[in-house]
C-alpha cells in the first residue's frame, strides 16, 4: 500500500528565502500540442499542456506526477493540494487539474521521496500557490529532509552547499520542462467545452508508420 506521507517525521518550520530582486522569466519551449478537436477531425489549433484552457483528470494527473489515485485522493481531501480548475463537490463531477497543480503534485512527491514531512510540505506548497509566485521556472527548491530552503540565485545553492544544509535538489524548470513534454502525451479536457482531447505520443505515430510500412 503506497503511502500518502502522512506518516513522515515531523521537521521545523519550511524555510523560505525571499529575494529582494526581481527575477528572470524563463521562456520555456513549448514541446506537446494537444488537438483542439475529437479524434478523426481536422486538427485547427493545438494548445499546450500549459494553457489555461486545459484541466487534467484525476487518472492522468497521477500519472504524470508518479503518485497514486489513494495519494492524490487523501492530499485533496486533507487541503494538501486540491484542484483548482474543478474539485470534487458535487459529487457527480471529477476533479479536474490545471498544469500548475499537476506540477506542484509533482513536487510534492519528491519531497516526499527526500524525507521531508508533509507538515513541511504542507508550508512549502502554500508558499508556492502565493500570488507572489506566478513563475517557478527560475526556482531551486533545496531540502536536508527536515526544512526546505527555496533558492532563485545559483550562489544561494553554493551557499546552502557549503553550510551542509541542502542535500537535495528540485530544479523547477527542469521538473516543468519534463511534465509539459508527459502531459502532451495524455488525456486533457477544454475548460470551456468540456470537450475531451487526446495527447500526442510520438513514438505512437512512429509505431503507426513502422506497421503500416511491414
Amino acid at each position: 500500500m503506497s503511502s500518502t506521507g502522512d506518516d513522515a517525521a515531523v521537521g521545523g518550520l519550511c524555510a523560505v528565502h525571499m529575494p529582494r530582486t526581481a527575477r528572470t522569466v524563463s521562456d520555456l519551449p513549448r514541446m506537446g500540442r494537444f488537438p483542439a478537436v475529437q479524434p478523426g477531425q481536422p486538427a485547427i489549433e493545438r494548445l499546450a499542456p500549459t494553457s489555461e484552457l486545459l484541466g487534467f483528470r484525476g487518472p492522468t494527473a497521477c500519472a504524470a506526477a508518479g503518485i497514486t489515485y489513494r495519494q492524490l485522493d487523501y492530499w485533496a481531501r486533507t487541503g494538501l493540494l486540491e484542484p483548482s480548475v474543478r474539485t470534487a463537490y458535487p459529487a457527480t463531477s471529477q476533479r479536474l487539474y490545471s498544469f500548475r497543480d499537476v506540477l506542484l503534485l509533482k513536487i510534492v512527491k519528491r519531497l516526499l521521496d527526500a524525507g521531508v514531512s508533509l507538515q513541511n510540505i504542507r508550508v512549502a506548497v502554500a508558499h508556492l500557490q502565493s500570488g507572489e509566485r506566478a513563475d517557478l521556472t527560475g526556482l531551486t527548491l533545496m531540502c536536508d529532509g527536515a526544512t526546505v530552503y527555496e533558492c532563485t540565485t545559483p550562489q544561494q545553492v553554493v551557499d546552502l552547499l557549503k553550510g551542509g544544509q541542502g542535500v537535495f535538489g528540485i530544479a523547477v524548470g527542469a521538473v516543468w520542462q519534463e511534465l509539459e513534454l508527459t502531459l502532451g502525451r495524455l488525456h486533457a479536457e477544454r475548460t470551456d467545452t468540456g470537450e475531451t482531447l487526446v495527447g500526442h505520443d510520438p513514438a505512437d505515430e512512429l509505431a503507426q508508420r513502422r506497421n503500416r510500412a511491414v
